[in-house]
This record gives structure tokens, sequence and C-alpha cells, in this order.
């Protein structure tokens, strides 16, 4: 026997597609002598029926601990001091460890750092920075939406696109059956990445 494991309207990701839809039509196939329908097929407008197995959900996710991202510099192995005085930090290179130890997290290859150091190094701080600027939206959004109706029209549209962003950083799909097994099991949710 088969369940509906979504309903309409919801949003889901359709993997074979690679899209987010809405579901338009639940279609259950009844059989006779059946109390329950013997398969459910799902219409989200793109041109054929999906079953249950081919969509997820978008799923609530825990933020991840982002305290403590910080930026190191490593000993460049390939090059020392004397043959990269372009380079800001001669001799090393940036890496940001987003790990209580001192690794797990961000670095390039020494070929991409020589060839353009400052971009490499601007970008070791803006991945620093990001938890921060996270927060930051986070309170931005909390202060509209707390008075909505006294923000001025510009902060509206601030809180806005760093939802709609916020939204993109943090969104991530789970499978129905997981999905289904995990509210009832306390814990947390098990993940799959988009």
């Amino acid at each position: 026997m088969a369940r509906a494991q979504f309903q309409k309207g919801q949003k889901v990701w359709v993997e074979c597609v690679g899209a987010w839809a809405h579901i338009e039509k639940v279609q259950p196939v009844w059989a006779k002598g059946f109390d329950e329908p013997v398969r459910v097929t799902y219409d989200v407008g793109l041109g054929r029926e999906f079953q249950a197995a081919e969509l997820t959900l978008p799923a609530d996710d825990e933020a991840p601990d982002m305290s403590g991202w910080r930026l190191l510099r490593a000993r460049n192995k390939w090059q020392s001091a004397e043959d990269t005085p372009h380079h800001p930090y001669p001799g090393t290179y940036p890496v940001v460890v987003t790990d209580t130890a001192d690794w797990g997290g961000w670095r390039v290859p020494g070929a991409e750092y020589d060839r353009d150091p400052h971009r490499i190094e601007f970008q070791a701080r803006l991945i620093t920075a990001a938890p921060r600027l996270m927060a930051l939206a986070e309170r931005l959004m909390d202060s509209v939406a707390e008075s909505p109706d006294d923000a001025p029209p510009e902060s509206l549209a601030l809180a806005r696109e760093a939802r709609a962003i916020f939204k993109s950083v943090t969104q991530v799909t789970v499978a129905p059956v997981e999905m289904s097994a995990a509210s009832a099991a306390p814990g947390p949710v098990a993940r799959v990445a988009a």
C-alpha cells in the first residue's frame, strides 16, 4: 500500500531535473479490493508524473557552529620568501581554519595563490568574516521582523535580500523517508546535500 508523502502546494526538489517545483496534484492509483492506493504519483508541472523517491523536501537545518573561524598562515613549501617578494606575506599563504583543531577548512593550491595573491588574501579574509556577516544579516532580519510597519522601505528591502541570501546558504534538502523517520525519533535530522 502507498501513502502520500507530499501534499498539494508543497515545495519539493526534483532531483532528476535539478529544479525546485511545487506539487500541483497528488495522484493516487486505486485498485479494486484495496482500502488504500497501490501507488501515489505527483504532478509538479514538469510534463510527467514523479514518484516520491524522485522528490525531496527542503529541511530546516541547525546552523553549524561557526565561531572560531580564523585565518592562519602556512609556510609555502615550494617557494621561499626570496622567490616571492610580490606576495603580501612572502613565503606563506592563507589557510582559513573552520574547525577547533588547526585543520579543516579552506586553502588554495600554491600555483593559484602565486597567480593572484591579493585576490586569494581577500577571499580568505571574506570567508573568515562570513560567520559575523551572517549574524549581522540575522540581526537585520530580526530587527525588521519585530516592527515591519515602522521599518524604512530601504531596511525592508535589505532584510528581504538578506533573507533570500541566508536561505540559499542554509536550505538543505532531505528525502521524505528520512524526514518522516526523523520527525518520529528525537535527535538530529539526517541530511542529503543538494
